[in-house]
């Protein structure tokens, strides 16, 4: 093989990597152990990590997973299945897919739905380069300074990449400002607007008149959203939107330090021809019977190649699966109730850290669920470690300089006290 690609030995694959930058000498391996040796290391390097209680969000949320949900997606049949290409040996799972994808279009009041993103940020952006193609002859698209920070940084660098150029429309009061969009909007070459349901503040934003605003200009609505939260608040499809996207995290994912994750993207019917990613159809067989097939492949890499709407590749299903059960499992009610408890413990939490005296109000009129900023009087990081080794994760600090809480369903009241308490103490 090395004489095939023209190279002597194996080190020349690396000559690329800068001399400093390679391992020399030899690899710090352990020595063969035996089953019950290697599940005894591995315990001890488990038991090394912190377990803290989760009072952090920033667009990853430490929600309850009912214990049904991982037995379920463990199974072979599903941990091992591969792309559904070959309809007839995959009923089961384009069936799970579609029953995803119509539980996304009932969250988001879009029409259809795919199941191929990666993320949050990545689906984002796959809605940005959307946004040049529906909108031809533009390529400006517009994101909201109140997005969260990682989504703000993975859609500008996919921008980079795509010829599409970046613009911002500007906060007022913690939230997307009107007049910036329409000054934006007003140069004549905006493709795209991406605004927040719920924005990196935790507020819950007001977007009337966004949408009659950004079509009068010809250009693309995409909201970004928490998916959980659509139960409660303000959907997508009754903002006016044309695209929504967001991360499936929040519907029962564990936070796993940072993944596997599942973005989601829905988008009104007229514009189902540029989006990314695996969509499953229901048809009939020959003799007449409900089944399942992928559909509209001629938008995809595999046949058009690189002329493909995007080449997306992995269809994430494993975790559409584990997002299909617990929307199965919780129902509208469910959800309702998740958020009713996650914002009653949010509030109480607000009010008892005003109590402290330690923090002054930064956005006092302005509605939020589960999340929320302070200002704190004293530097954030004293605070955090105190916070640490008392068992919290909590008060995360923000590039203003405020410190971000959230509260799931999963903490008590108990709870909530001990936190203000270590607070109050430090």
């Amino acid at each position: 093989m090395l004489d095939k690609i023209g190279v002597k030995e194996l080190a020349d694959l690396y000559s690329d990597v800068p001399a400093s930058c390679r391992k020399k000498g030899a690899y710090a391996l352990p020595d063969a152990m035996s089953e019950q040796e290697i599940r005894d290391y591995f315990n001890a390097l488990d038991a090394m990590n912190s377990r803290l209680k989760v009072f952090v969000g920033a667009g990853a949320y430490d929600h309850f997973t009912p214990s049904v949900i991982p037995y379920i997606t463990s199974r072979s049949e599903f941990l091992t299945a591969y792309t559904p290409y070959q309809c007839e040996i995959s009923q089961g799972t384009l069936r799970y897919i579609f029953e995803y994808q119509s539980m996304i279009c009932a969250l988001t009041g879009l029409d259809v739905s795919n199941a191929s993103m990666y993320d949050g940020p990545t689906a984002a952006a796959e809605a940005m380069m959307m946004c040049p193609a529906i909108a031809r002859k533009k390529t400006r698209v517009l994101l909201s300074r109140t997005l969260l920070p990682h989504v703000l940084k993975v859609v500008a660098n996919y921008a980079r990449f795509h010829g599409v150029e970046i613009g911002y429309v500007e906060q007022q009061d913690g939230e997307s400002s009107i007049d910036s969009l329409k000054a934006e909007l007003a140069v004549g070459d905006v493709a795209g607007v991406i605004l927040p349901s719920i924005n990196r503040y935790g507020i819950i934003e007001n977007l009337e008149g966004f949408a009659d605003a950004i079509h009068a200009a010809g250009a693309v609505f995409v909201q970004y959203c928490d998916p959980s939260a659509l139960a409660v608040v303000k959907t997508p499809g009754e903002w006016g939107a044309d695209i929504a996207v967001g991360d499936g995290q929040s519907l029962g994912l564990p936070l796993s330090y940072g993944g596997p994750y599942v973005g989601f993207m829905a988008v009104k019917k007229e514009h189902v021809r540029k989006m990314p990613g695996r969509i499953v159809g229901q048809t009939a067989d020959k003799e007449g019977r409900r089944a399942f097939v992928l559909t509209l492949q001629a938008r995809e890499q595999h046949i058009k190649r690189e002329k493909a709407s995007s080449n997306i590749c992995s269809n994430e299903s494993l975790m559409a699966l584990w997002v299909t059960v617990y929307l199965s499992l919780m129902g509208p009610q469910g959800m309702k109730e998740v958020n009713r408890l996650s914002s009653d413990g949010a509030h109480y939490l607000y009010s008892e850290l005003m109590k402290t005296g330690k923090f002054e109000e930064v956005f006092p009129s302005k509605p939020f669920l589960k999340e929320f900023v302070l200002k704190p009087k004293s530097f954030p990081g004293h605070m955090q470690k105190r916070l640490e080794e008392a068992g919290f994760f909590a008060a995360l600090d923000t590039e203003e300089g405020y410190v971000s809480f959230c509260v799931t369903e999963k903490r008590s009241k108990e709870e909530i006290d001990e936190l203000v308490k270590v607070i109050k103490e430090g």
